[in-house]
């Protein structure tokens, strides 16, 4: 799990300390986890070869766009509750639980494939945090993760359509 930073800082939101760190550090896996997969679906919309070229093209700046709304909703809300963001590049690299993006592929429906994993894989582990959220009774932080599990099976279903016959 993510490394949650220094130690809380002070703030008048009446969760316990203890719980706060807990989702703390929930909120920062799954922002290293997304902030991965944000740079992964980039680096498809830069790469990708075929002829659905332009239709996924776009659709992977759209993905990319809508996951990036993700890693700043959970940033904020991990220092809302008095913790550290842990968002750059290197520290998403070094927590995120995603495999990488394959280097040898280049056309869409690979691209889509690979996408289309990583997608479900992130989706699981948000819902799994919304199961730690409410665990914790923190309910805000649960309807973060439930507000991004709605947008990932979204945009999960618009990649698999492309897969489906």
């Amino acid at each position: 799990m993510a490394k949650t930073g220094s130690a809380l800082f002070t703030t008048h939101v009446d969760i316990p300390a203890g719980k706060r760190e807990a989702m703390i550090a929930a909120l920062n896996a799954r922002l290293a986890d997304t902030a991965d997969l944000a740079s992964q679906v980039k680096q498809s919309h830069w790469n990708v070869k075929g002829p659905e070229f332009m239709q996924l093209h776009l659709l992977f700046d759209e993905l990319y766009g809508r996951l990036l709304e993700h890693v700043d909703l959970i940033a904020e809300r991990a220092t809302a509750l008095g913790g550290k963001a842990m968002g750059t590049a290197r520290m998403a690299a070094a927590n995120s639980e995603l495999p990488e993006l394959p280097q040898d592929i280049s056309l869409g429906m690979d691209y889509v494939r690979a996408l289309v994993e990583r997608y479900g894989l992130l989706a699981t582990r948000i819902r799994a945090a919304i199961d730690v959220a409410a665990e914790h009774g923190d309910a805000d932080t649960a309807d973060v993760f439930t507000e991004i599990s709605r947008a990932l099976d979204k945009d999960l279903w618009f990649l698999e359509a492309h897969l489906q016959a």
